[in-house]
């Protein structure tokens, strides 16, 4: 190398040092940080519906009440899934105000797959793939407006994903 390749490299790194360190301090100022984890942290965690055997304990627990059906909640689900450990479940809704979106699978040993909190503002719409010990009704509640609604579809499993 000569005198000016070893300039040119010095230069080079002392340019990509002050940008990296101007991005670090840009960052400072982005309001990304404490709120989000502040809101998450008040939100308590469903340990006792996470507990529940079946899906009508887990709807209690979790909600203090039961679902009714509605059309308005739309479930995608697979009729036929080949694999039990990745079935693929989505849930769209034209409800206003949704809060909450939960999935629980009637013969799962836990009958309470998953629950999300929907933030305000947000289309209310979640996709998953959950795990299923075998053929079962999938049920999807949907709290919006302080009422419950669901929507139920049995998937048939052809090989089991909860230890089958």
């Amino acid at each position: 190398m000569t005198n000016t390749d070893n300039g040119f490299l010095a230069a080079r790194r002392l340019i990509l040092q002050g940008a990296g360190a101007v991005a670090l301090v840009g960052l400072g100022n982005l309001p990304f940080g404490l709120a989000p984890a502040f809101a998450a942290a008040n939100d308590k965690y469903p340990e006792e519906a996470f507990k529940q055997k079946n899906e009508a304990d887990a709807i209690k627990s979790l909600y203090g009440k039961t679902a009714e059906a509605s059309d308005k909640v739309k479930m995608d689900a697979p009729e036929i899934a080949e694999n039990g450990a990745v079935v693929p479940v989505s849930v769209t809704t034209t409800l206003p105000d949704v809060t909450s979106i939960s999935f629980l699978v009637a013969e799962n040993p836990v009958a309470l797959v998953a629950s999300y909190k929907i933030p305000a503002g947000t289309m209310p719409g979640v996709a998953n793939r959950i795990k299923m010990a075998k053929t079962s009704n999938v049920i999807v509640v949907v709290e919006a407006g302080g009422k419950l609604y669901s929507a139920t579809k049995e998937v048939k499993v052809t090989v089991g994903g909860c230890g089958g």
